[in-house]
């Protein structure tokens, strides 16, 4: 899961899958396109949703998205365009190409950061959603 600074969509949205997932079957990971929060916690706004839904994410810690991430990675899916091109261009073959996707498919999961708690709710709700129907589709995969 990747977004810009790994401190608010994309620490949701590695929350949120895991708690779909069997950990023991799935690696679910987030970083963010930018070196800003390095080592730093979601923001306080992002720990509070996901508390407010069962989720804890207070002890993720940002970092950023490398190359390697490639190599450890079958699925990568990222918050925006922006991200995504960015992304994008730190691939060296196509099959790392062919591992990248926006979350919601056509549609970006809007940026809260400079929002109030509302904004965070509303992009909770909009990865949750997208993370009932990937759950679904990787534990097919898996089947």
């Amino acid at each position: 899961m990747v977004c810009l600074g790994n401190i608010c969509r994309s620490p949701l949205a590695e929350g949120i899958l895991k708690s779909k997932l069997p950990y023991d079957h799935f690696k679910v990971d987030s970083a963010g396109t930018a070196a800003y929060h390095i080592g730093n916690p979601p923001d306080k706004r992002s720990i509070a949703v996901a508390a407010q839904n069962g989720i804890d994410i207070s002890h993720q810690k940002a970092r950023k998205f490398s190359q390697d991430d490639f190599d450890h990675f079958d699925k990568i899916f990222v918050m925006d365009h922006s991200n995504l091109d960015n992304i994008m261009q730190m691939a060296l073959t196509p099959d790392d190409l062919n591992k990248v996707a926006l979350l919601l498919g056509e549609d970006e999961v809007p940026d809260p950061y400079y929002g109030n708690e509302n904004g965070f709710k509303k992009v909770f709700d909009l990865i949750d959603r997208a993370c009932d129907q990937l759950s679904e589709e990787l534990q097919k995969m898996q089947s």
